[in-house]
């Protein structure tokens, strides 16, 4: 049972390394390393998941340089997953600080509530208006949009699009990948003039059933620790904890 456990665990990582992806990627050793021009953790860090066989200590400082070249912050991204497994305490030893805690989730597609808001849109492929509602939503500037383009337009698994309506306005959008039987969501966001009126339930769950008409039968998500409301709201629709991973970052 143990390594069944283990084995989606993995699987779920993988799927959200393909599920946000960065511009470009650097094989080193056994480590992943992803840039994006800055766009987030989670594009523009290394991922230590794979074998190891050279020296930590010179594969950390030769990290540091390839990150310091491209004018970025050098990031390792700790999952129960690292390689080698004493990496994290060796990069508190160096001086890398813990930042943004974070909790993986999932939950079965068996069961599913239907939605009552009917006025949403899913698209299954990128459109400059879903894209500018996002911008919108997420505050992402002129530079940061280009990046989100190409981020999302190399994802090579099914995507869905929503965008939740109100009096015919957007004030609500994300996005979910489907691959391997799971959906992965991402950047579930509600206008801030809008938000307390259970929107973002309401989108998840046209993001689930139309996962499920297309296969899936398992949906993750990952929600920062200390987001309390959506910790509850995600609660509320039966996801629970599998792992947490968190970033080192040098301070």
């Amino acid at each position: 049972m143990r390594h069944t456990i283990d084995t989606e665990h993995k699987i779920i990582e993988e799927l959200s390394l393909n599920h946000w992806q960065p511009l470009s990627t650097l094989l080193y050793d056994g480590w992943v390393l992803r840039f994006a021009k800055g766009y987030t953790k989670r594009a523009n860090s290394v991922q230590p998941i794979h074998y190891s066989t050279l020296d930590v200590h010179e594969k950390i400082e030769e990290c540091e340089r390839i990150y310091a070249s491209n004018q970025l912050n050098t990031i390792f991204k700790i999952t129960p997953f690292i390689q080698p497994d004493h990496l994290d305490q060796l990069l508190q030893d160096k001086g890398y600080g813990v930042v943004d805690l974070t909790r993986i989730q999932i939950r079965s597609l068996e069961e599913i509530k239907e939605p009552v808001h009917q006025a949403v849109q899913i698209d299954e492929q990128l459109t400059t208006a879903w894209l500018d509602h996002f911008c919108r939503l997420n505050q992402v500037n002129d530079l940061q949009r280009e990046t989100t383009e190409l981020m999302l337009d190399n994802i090579r698994t099914k995507v869905g699009f929503i965008s939740l309506l109100i009096d015919g306005q957007v004030v609500a959008c994300g996005f979910g990948v489907i691959e391997r039987g799971y959906i992965g969501l991402y950047d579930i966001i509600t206008d801030a003039n809008f938000r307390n009126r259970g929107l973002a339930e309401q989108m998840i769950l046209h993001l689930l059933h139309w996962a499920k008409k297309q296969g899936a039968t398992s949906s993750y998500l990952q929600v920062v620790a200390n987001n309390a409301p959506a910790l509850k709201l995600y609660a509320k629709l039966g996801y629970s904890e599998i792992y947490s991973y968190w970033y080192r970052v040098k301070e």
